[in-house]
């Protein structure tokens, strides 16, 4: 193979410590890996120091196998030649990065400049991450171009180099590499995280209250940054008979396996309410969907369900180690309903019951069903009080006695809550409201149209998927 004619640089000088330091407003240090089998070209760090401002390391490597072992983390650039040899099947580089974990899928080159450009493509595949510049002797505009296509950030002719234009080429491709991965990386994440909200919005429940009276509201924050679902669980759902069923639930943990589980034991509550089981025969299936669903022996969930009579003011409670509801009537504060009767969390005890308390609740009331996320904030930054059931209690009293109701009513408690806490809370949490006026009833039904024979009962204007 000719040996290429080595490249015209200027005179060789001390670089002042003051070009190489960053601190004196120069960019950072590069380390360029030169790929090439004649070690005597030319190309030397002081002279591309000088012309780049700051100090640029200069690796030499014979051949790809060579190249393979010096190619580290540190490495900015890679110059190489195009006309050195590929490696045969089967040798291998050695490279750390041979496996091309860098998700950068480059075309392959058209069939008729594949020959000539083996050695980048090569390159390329062992080095996704790092920028690669193109070294020939030829001034060939449309192998240039080629080349560019396949992977490369230049194509640079030795007839026409110096050690400026190196240099600048040099700092430009580092600096075009790294704005495509960063590009590369935002698209990715902005995909999976566009994949990953469908999924989990999709997991979310739509409560079924088709022909109820009742009002429904919901929030849900989930614990895990950038998640939008957690462990915890709730849903609500109206039986053939009338009767309102409303569930919330709390995984142990905060991770994708318990938010997993969490919507299994959701979608199994659903179905085994719409078959028309209740009270502890619905909890002791739920426990055996549990211990044959969990991760581990180890893991439990608590569970909260109340089914309400469909005249509105009656309702059956079985608690499974989860915090009772909060109970607030009409001209009365708010206040926790009994739970001395609760049974133990799904999957602590293998032939544990769940007796059913019967709670009168009136002809006006909201029924505010949360997980341990909103009473387990802090009440101030920095302090290691938590807000509890008797803060929470005292909470959404001040904020009944401003008039507030329905989603105003949570959305005030959580962002009170988040706010006492000083900043996101760690645990997930979710709330769920329902509640009977009987005003809105009577005014709903002067307004209702007289329905015909193929018409269905109208849907609560509030049974929908809740915000996040």
């Amino acid at each position: 193979m000719p040996v290429p004619a080595p490249i015209p640089v200027p005179p060789q000088r001390d670089v002042p410590a003051a070009e190489t330091s960053p601190a004196a407003g120069h960019a950072a240090d590069l380390t360029v890996l030169v790929i090439e089998d004649d070690p005597a070209s030319g190309i030397t760090g002081p002279e591309l120091s000088a012309a780049a401002g700051t100090r640029v390391r200069i690796r030499t490597a014979r051949n790809l196998t060579e190249a393979g072992r010096l190619l580290t983390d540190d490495v900015d650039c890679i110059l190489l030649d195009l006309a050195l040899p590929v490696p045969t099947a089967g040798t291998g580089t050695g490279s750390p990065f041979a496996s091309g974990g860098g998700g950068d899928h480059r075309p392959d080159p058209a069939p008729h400049r594949a020959e000539e450009l083996a050695v980048l493509t090569h390159v390329l595949r062992i080095a996704p991450l790092h920028a690669v510049l193109v070294l020939t002797a030829r001034d060939d505009a449309e192998l240039a171009a080629e080349a560019v296509r396949v992977g490369a950030q230049d194509y640079l002719f030795r007839g026409e180099l110096d050690a400026r234009v190196l240099s600048r080429a040099i700092r430009y491709a580092v600096e075009r590499k790294r704005a495509d991965i960063a590009q590369h990386q935002l698209t990715e994440s902005g995909l999976r995280a566009q994949e990953n909200a469908r999924l989990e919005r999709g997991l979310l429940p739509t409560p079924l209250l088709e022909g109820s009276d009742l009002s429904f509201a919901a929030r849900y924050r989930p614990g895990r940054s950038r998640a939008l679902l957690g462990g915890d669980f709730y849903d609500t759902v109206r039986t053939p008979d009338g009767t309102v069923h409303a569930m919330i639930g709390d995984v142990c943990g905060h991770g994708p396996d318990e938010a997993a589980l969490g919507v299994e034991l959701r979608i199994a509550w659903r179905a085994l309410t719409l078959a028309g089981l209740c009270g502890d025969r619905l909890l002791s299936t739920l426990q055996q969907v549990l211990e044959h669903e969990r991760q581990s022996e180890e893991v439990f969930a608590t569970l909260c369900t109340v089914d309400i009579a469909p005249d509105g003011r009656r309702a059956g409670l079985c608690l499974a180690g989860h915090p009772a509801p909060l109970l607030a009537r009409h001209g009365r504060p708010a206040r926790l309903l009994p739970y001395e009767d609760g049974g133990p969390a799904l999957g602590l005890l293998p032939h544990a019951r769940w007796p059913r308390r019967q709670v009168e609740l009136g002809g006006e009331w909201s029924l505010m069903m949360y997980t341990d996320g909103l009473i387990e904030g802090r009440v101030g930054a920095g302090s290691s009080q938590r807000l509890g059931q008797d803060g929470m209690v005292a909470m959404v009293n001040s904020r009944l006695e401003q008039g507030l109701a329905g989603e105003e009513l949570l959305e005030a408690a959580v962002t009170e809550v988040r706010e006492r806490h000083g900043g996101e809370l760690t645990d997930d949490v979710a709330v769920l409201l329902l509640g009977r006026d009987p005003e809105r009833i009577r005014r709903r039904g002067r307004s209702a149209p007289r329905p015909g024979p193929a018409s269905t009962a109208s849907v609560s204007a509030s049974a929908q998927r809740p915000p996040l």
